[in-house]
């Protein structure tokens, strides 16, 4: 027999709302209870998802640059010469690997090498500015990834899975630390002319929250208002806009409230109040006019030298994670001609050696993270032509992800230190590899954090950036 009346509110229940009323809420209770870790994460900062968080350790860096060269530059014409190539230019090489395509003699690089520094490591000359560095560079010359396809390698690389859909590296800083401006995104992702290949995935938030996922601008604009879209709305005024976002906010909250703070729509909630608050520092922010003419002529009139001075802008204004892409696609996917990389290089060494100047210069160095590389290398081989491609040239490199260069600085790495090897041809690494999953584990230690305790639990499991597998961190990279 009922004891209620017939209500057509009953005929609209959504599923969390009948668990609640079934069994006098106990339905309720057993759902929180498997999924409270989850919960209890997303109310870590409820109303300041970008607060200011403690780390498992004292962190020796604060924030993140990584300056990704997206399609993969190649460590024998950059960071790693490999004289036996003089020898065998032109001849077959004793220990080919299996790479994405044909391959065929040694192939040696274009570009000639001198040591730089009291550590005296070699550096091609397409790589001379940042060579004046050379005792800031903690330079891996053993990383390893997991196939020659880029977009398994850019998701490996960005995310720390090459196949499955996961939280991007900048993401899971955001989460852990926090920003230090709820003014402005705490990830940035800039990129000139367009998105790289795998476009948003590369800096997605995934299961984390949305309100991690970086934020992506096309540098390629210099209009500040072009640069960051609809920063300023140009019907309301400041208090009318507030007014506004007030019933907004009241609204959602209710829903919110009822839906027992789902993440999804507190991340909605709290995007609208950074759009709102980013109208009063992002135009700032964002306009490299205000600089001094002798530093922006330092970092260069180029796109990538514009973005660069954009991220030395932000990152002194408290953004957390910032990644630079040298352009859209994949730039440096040289298959047909490897005398590409000279021009690629020296769109963006100036660049970079004028930030790490300036980060000096503002007392900033030492506790920024620096990160370049790409998502593999390339092989000391040649790449055979094939019919449709190469435009009939054979002076190009295919993937390589058996042994290639990053390169760290800063953050409290080891300035100065070359770590690994790969073989004397350049094809595999065999002294000290690194995989990325150590190098992220590394990273994230670093930035405060044991990889193995920083999880997130999504769908009944412990997620963590760098995998499930034995990890450890590459001890030696740090000072």
């Amino acid at each position: 027999m009922s004891h209620h009346a017939p209500n057509l509110e009953h005929h609209f229940l959504t599923r969390r709302q009948l668990l609640g009323r079934l069994g006098m809420g106990l339905g309720t209770m057993a759902l929180g209870d498997l999924m409270g870790a989850g919960k209890a994460e997303a109310a870590l900062n409820a109303n300041n998802p970008f607060g200011v968080r403690q780390s498992h350790f004292k962190p020796t860096a604060k924030r993140v640059i990584h300056f990704f060269m997206n399609g993969g530059p190649s460590q024998v014409d950059t960071f790693d010469p490999k004289p036996m190539l003089d020898k065998y230019d032109g001849k077959p090489l004793p220990n080919v690997l299996k790479t994405e395509r044909p391959t065929g003699a040694g192939m040696k690089s274009p570009f000639k090498f001198q040591k730089y520094g009291q550590c005296g490591l070699e550096v091609s000359e397409i790589f001379s500015r940042t060579a004046e560095f050379a005792d800031d560079l903690c330079v891996i010359r053993s990383m390893q990834a997991d196939v020659p396809n880029h977009e398994p390698s850019l998701g490996l690389m960005n995310t720390g899975d090459g196949r499955l859909q996961r939280p991007s590296f900048g993401s899971w800083v955001t989460y852990g630390l926090g920003s230090e401006n709820e003014n402005l995104p705490g990830y940035i992702s800039m990129c000139p002319k367009g998105m790289p290949t795998r476009r948003t995935k590369n800096w997605q938030s995934a299961f984390l929250p949305s309100i991690y996922q970086g934020t992506y601008i096309n540098t390629e604009n210099t209009d500040v208002d072009k640069l960051v879209e609809f920063i300023k709305n140009t019907s309301l005024d400041m208090k009318q806009q507030r007014r506004q976002l007030d019933l907004l906010y009241e609204l959602n909250h209710n829903h919110l409230i009822q839906r027992d703070k789902d993440q999804q729509l507190d991340a909605r909630i709290q995007s609208y109040e950074l759009a709102y608050r980013m109208q009063m520092e992002a135009t700032d922010a964002f306009d490299i006019s205000k600089e001094p003419e002798h530093i922006r002529k330092a970092y260069g009139e180029n796109n990538f030298g514009r973005q660069t001075l954009i991220a030395r802008r932000l990152l002194e204004r408290g953004v957390r994670f910032i990644q630079l892409w040298t352009g859209a696609g994949q730039p440096w996917d040289s298959h047909d001609e490897i005398l590409d990389h000279a021009r690629l290089a020296k769109d963006v060494d100036g660049a970079i050696a004028a930030f790490m100047a300036d980060m000096k210069q503002r007392g900033l160095f030492d506790d920024t993270l620096m990160i370049w590389g790409g998502e593999f290398g390339r092989t000391p081989a040649v790449e055979l032509p094939t019919p449709g491609a190469n435009a009939g040239k054979q002076r190009g490199r295919d993937h390589n992800h058996y042994g290639f260069t990053n390169w760290l600085a800063g953050g409290g790495t080891k300035g100065g230190y070359t770590h690994g090897a790969t073989d004397e041809f350049g094809f595999a690494a065999v002294e000290k590899p690194v995989h990325v999953h150590e190098l992220h584990a590394t990273l994230l230690r670093a930035l405060g954090f044991d990889h193995s305790k920083f999880t997130f639990k999504y769908a009944g499991l412990d997620f963590r950036l760098t995998g499930v597998e034995d990890c450890k961190i590459v001890p030696e990279l740090l000072a």
